[in-house]
């Protein structure tokens, strides 16, 4: 019983412990870090790239944003803001035309 007993706070210990791990930072597709606040400012030499998923996440990274929206022409948009997102308007061949946060 004393093997259990021994065995029990073992699993307990290594339960704790594993809720205490801190598991790092948090990463796009691509491996890059994911950022908080975006600053479009850093990103407005993307304008009159294509769309692709490697430009796009480059803009993110580059604006320090969190997440990124494609809007594309006529397309509805909700209008709260969202500090954390950046905001890529593309026309309808997937270029991007404007970049802002929000």
């Amino acid at each position: 019983m004393s093997n259990l007993n021994a065995w029990t706070g073992t699993l307990a210990t290594v339960a704790l412990l594993a809720g205490c791990a801190s598991p790092g930072p948090a990463t796009g597709p691509t491996g890059a870090p994911l950022g908080g606040t975006c600053n479009a400012a850093p990103a407005q030499s993307f304008v009159g790239q294509g769309s692709t998923a490697k430009v796009v996440e480059a803009a993110r990274v580059r604006s320090g944003a969190l997440m990124v929206r494609l809007l594309r022409p006529g397309q509805m948009v909700t209008k709260e803001f969202d500090a954390q997102r950046l905001n890529l308007e593309v026309d309808g061949n997937g270029r991007i035309v404007a970049v802002r946060c929000g």
